[in-house]
């Protein structure tokens, strides 16, 4: 399995085949630890999360449907 990059502070993401900056459909795996309380009835509510690792597995441009083709291009005003 191929990971994609996250964005970083001074990144984003851009679609290689149309462009696109805003629109992205993300796959990705999370191993979580959750504080979970359930009211009286039963109702779940999760009041603390802590990511322990996660992964992007896919990332798919929604103007195009381009799956994967996906980069990292340098965010406006970043100091790269």
């Amino acid at each position: 399995m191929t990971t994609v990059p996250s964005p970083t502070a001074d990144t984003r993401w851009r679609c290689t085949l149309c462009g696109n900056l805003t629109r992205f459909d993300v796959t990705r795996s999370s191993k979580v630890v959750e504080y979970v309380h359930l009211d009286l009835a039963g109702e779940p509510k999760v009041e603390e999360r802590e990511v322990l690792s996660e992964t992007i597995e896919s990332v798919r441009c929604r103007w195009c449907n381009a799956v994967d083709k996906i980069e990292l291009v340098d965010r406006p005003g970043a100091d790269s």
